[in-house]
């Protein structure tokens, strides 16, 4: 952080790395608040889709490091679009973090975005800050990909503790971590 009050990002950079993110919402005024919260975070290059099919599109084009979607949109939801962009045998990148953002906060909704290879989930309205922290935590803390034969995505699993032994442990015959390396 540069701590002379221009945002938690310097000219839209980490580092030495430029942001480059895609913001798909069906509705412009929630794209144009998004945005806002973008710019105002020092990150400069963002563009913009209305839905699922301008989303890929423009992933084709555009090699976004972050793409922030909205849950509710028509005529594809957030979930179905997230699907397309990790599933596609010729994806532009499987391994794309998305946050997903959404009024609705019930623990189902979140599990189901978590299972649909979202890496982070943020409710609406949305505050600069909340974002600033979750893209900053997607860059200092990265999520390793897991690939089962059931769930390809960030690993779901926010902590490790050593010490679990239960029915749900992960074997190491059934889980292969994948990186960016790989792509």
């Amino acid at each position: 952080m540069d701590g002379g009050g221009h945002g938690p990002f310097d000219n839209g950079r980490i580092g030495s790395f430029t942001i480059l993110c895609l913001i798909v919402d069906d509705n412009k005024n929630m794209r144009r608040i998004t945005a806002t919260v973008l710019y105002a975070s020092r990150i400069k290059d963002v563009r913009q889709a209305s839905n699922g099919m301008d989303a890929i599109a423009e992933l084709s084009d555009f090699q976004a490091d972050l793409v922030v979607l909205d849950w509710v949109m028509s005529p594809e939801d957030g979930i179905s679009v997230t699907h397309t962009i990790c599933s596609v045998a010729d994806s532009p990148n499987l391994y794309l973090p998305i946050i997903m953002l959404s009024g609705h906060t019930e623990k189902e909704r979140i599990e189901t975005a978590r299972d649909a290879v979202v890496t982070e989930f943020l409710s609406k309205p949305v505050s600069v800050n909340s974002l600033c922290q979750c893209i900053l935590n997607i860059i200092e803390n990265p999520r390793q990909f897991v690939k089962t034969v059931e769930y390809f995505g960030p690993d779901r699993r926010r902590c490790v503790d050593p010490q679990y032994s239960g029915p749900e442990r992960r074997i190491a015959e059934d889980v292969s971590p994948t990186s960016d390396e790989n792509s």
